[in-house]
């Protein structure tokens, strides 16, 4: 398993790999129109400077990493 997860720093405009002891792992639901309810998986990390960064990803990936849960 990776011991970093690789970012794209949008301010930077260049990819940013972070350690896992620094990221965490998050959810997010929303109502779709027709009544269902949509879930995304995504990581989160900081950089050095404080800025906040996410990485959207599948379901496979955020189950099987081994961080912190948000």
């Amino acid at each position: 398993m990776a011991t970093e997860i690789e970012f794209y720093d949008v301010k930077e405009r260049e990819r940013v790999k972070i350690k896992l002891d620094n990221c965490t792992k998050t959810t997010y639901e929303r109502k779709l129109k027709n009544g269902d309810t949509q879930t995304r998986y995504a990581f989160r990390g900081q950089t050095q400077d404080g800025r906040n960064l996410t990485k959207f990803c599948n379901q496979k990936d955020w189950e099987s990493a081994d961080i912190k849960q948000v």
